[in-house]
């Protein structure tokens, strides 16, 4: 595989091209607004320059990387001679559903389907295709280009091909490829989430305060992140995305988002995106947002 096509330039978008374009991969990076791709290609940009200066790329390498991505708005064009193709839109269902019928009518027969989702069934995604045998998760964790893990998740039409050379093909990205199967959440944010959850019913119940929560699991886990702080990372939205995923897919109320999670949520308050969520990240400072706020 040479070609890539990235579906979203968002966060995770513009990481993955950013990755495969360091190791040497031509990428197509699509997204249907124009503003949206050149907030990707200044992001990717600034974080060359980040390995620049840590002395982990070089000038060249640099340049290199920068030139062998290609930005288009349209789908059709873009994927056209892609030999894998990475969806990162937003977790919406119907909307991976609508990208992926469409990428089945647009690819190369041979092509390989991926999706970054961090939740949502690969089996289901693929039902819309005809290819179910070509068509595999690739949640890649943020930030893209330092994190190691690829969760490889295997549908259940997923051939052995298709999961080889995915997992192949990660190792050359410098991945770690750890191989699972299609059941909600997955591996990483199955055992996640509830934790993320169950931390945010401890501030819910005035158990503890934000900081206080945080620094327990990061003092006393070895947690490099405390879970409040890591929710604002990923963003609450996307957390409560996830979790109705494993309450719907499991039928488990062990799995019912907490009620300020969904309050935070519907109030707009989606983590370091929106400029606040557990902390505040006004002026590029955190801090924590006062834990009276979101007693009951």
């Amino acid at each position: 595989m040479k070609n890539i096509a990235v579906i979203g330039s968002g966060t995770m978008g513009n990481g993955i091209a950013h990755t495969f374009a360091q190791f040497g991969y031509q990428v197509n990076l699509i997204d249907i607004n124009d503003d949206a791709l050149k907030k990707a290609i200044s992001t990717i940009e600034k974080n060359l320059d980040r390995q620049l200066n840590k002395g982990t790329l070089s000038e060249a390498e640099k340049t290199a990387t920068l030139a062998s991505i290609t930005t288009l708005t349209d789908m059709r064009t873009g994927v056209a001679q892609a030999d894998l193709i990475v969806e990162a839109a937003t977790e919406n269902l119907e909307l991976k559903l609508k990208i992926f019928k469409d990428l089945d009518a647009f690819a190369k027969p041979d092509a390989i389907l991926a999706s970054n989702t961090s939740s949502i069934s690969i089996t289901q995604i693929a039902s819309v295709t005809g290819r179910g045998d070509k068509v595999i998760g690739m949640h890649f964790m943020n930030p893209v280009p330092v994190m190691k893990l690829v969760e490889v998740i295997r549908g259940y039409a997923t051939s052995d091909a298709t999961t080889e050379s995915v997992m192949a093909l990660s190792e050359k990205l410098a991945k770690v490829p750890v191989e699972v199967n299609d059941y909600p959440g997955f591996i990483a944010n199955r055992i996640l989430m509830p934790m993320i959850n169950e931390a945010i019913y401890s501030l819910y119940e005035n158990v503890a305060g934000v900081e206080e929560i945080d620094t327990v699991m990061k003092l006393g886990m070895a947690h490099p992140m405390g879970p409040l702080q890591l929710a604002d990372f990923i963003g609450l939205d996307v957390c409560l995305a996830i979790l109705r995923v494993l309450q719907d897919g499991f039928g488990n109320p062990k799995y019912a988002p907490c009620p300020l999670l969904v309050n935070m949520v519907m109030a707009g308050n989606k983590g370091i995106k929106s400029g606040e969520g557990f902390y505040n990240y006004t002026n590029g400072v955190k801090e924590a947002v006062v834990a009276a706020k979101f007693a009951r």
